[in-house]
């Protein structure tokens, strides 16, 4: 059974959606991070579609295969971030980061 380009576009705007909330509700550092994991991914999943579903051919996959490489260094360096404002401050809570200077 193939599934429509609806269903996909639905599946994408609701992961996209929920990483939204989930960024804009939690205080924990870890939290934001999988929120912007699921931005991403509900990204990946529009894009595969339109691919699939359209006459784009394979671009959909290359560009989702260089938001994967993206996340993945964006986690690298915010878990290095993350770790760092722990030890500093015993929290991992974004409203303890408004003492940082730059």
């Amino acid at each position: 059974m193939d599934a429509s380009l609806t269903n996909y576009l639905l599946i994408g705007a609701v992961m996209f959606v929920s990483g939204v909330v989930c960024m804009a509700t939690k205080r924990n550092g870890i939290a934001v991070l999988m929120g912007v994991e699921l931005v991403l991914n509900g990204a990946n999943v529009n894009f595969v579609a339109f691919s699939r579903h359209t006459s784009l051919g394979l671009d959909g996959q290359i560009v989702s295969l260089f938001v994967i490489v993206l996340a993945a260094a964006e986690a690298a360096v915010a878990l290095a971030i993350a770790l760092n404002f722990y030890n500093n401050y015993q929290t991992i809570d974004v409203d303890r980061g408004d003492k940082l200077q730059g």
